[in-house]
C-alpha cells in the first residue's frame, strides 16, 4: 500500500493545440510557453527558473 506524500508537488501541464503542430505548456509558476518541438518544451518545463515569467508578471 503506498502512502501519500505530505509535500507538495510541481505541476507541469503540456497541451496539444488541435490543428497544429503547437504545444502549448504550462509550468507549475504560471509560465506559459509555446513550441512545436516536444524536446524544446521539456528543455524548457524542466529549465525553471530561466525564461519563465508567471501569467500579470509585467516586468
Amino acid at each position: 500500500m503506498s502512502r501519500l506524500s505530505p509535500e507538495p508537488r510541481e505541476i507541469y501541464r503540456i497541451d496539444w493545440l488541435p490543428g497544429t503542430d503547437v504545444l502549448h505548456g504550462t509550468c507549475h509558476c504560471g509560465a506559459e510557453h509555446c513550441a512545436q518541438d516536444p524536446v524544446e518544451m521539456w528543455e524548457w518545463m524542466l529549465g525553471h527558473p530561466e525564461g519563465h515569467q508567471p501569467r500579470g508578471n509585467s516586468s
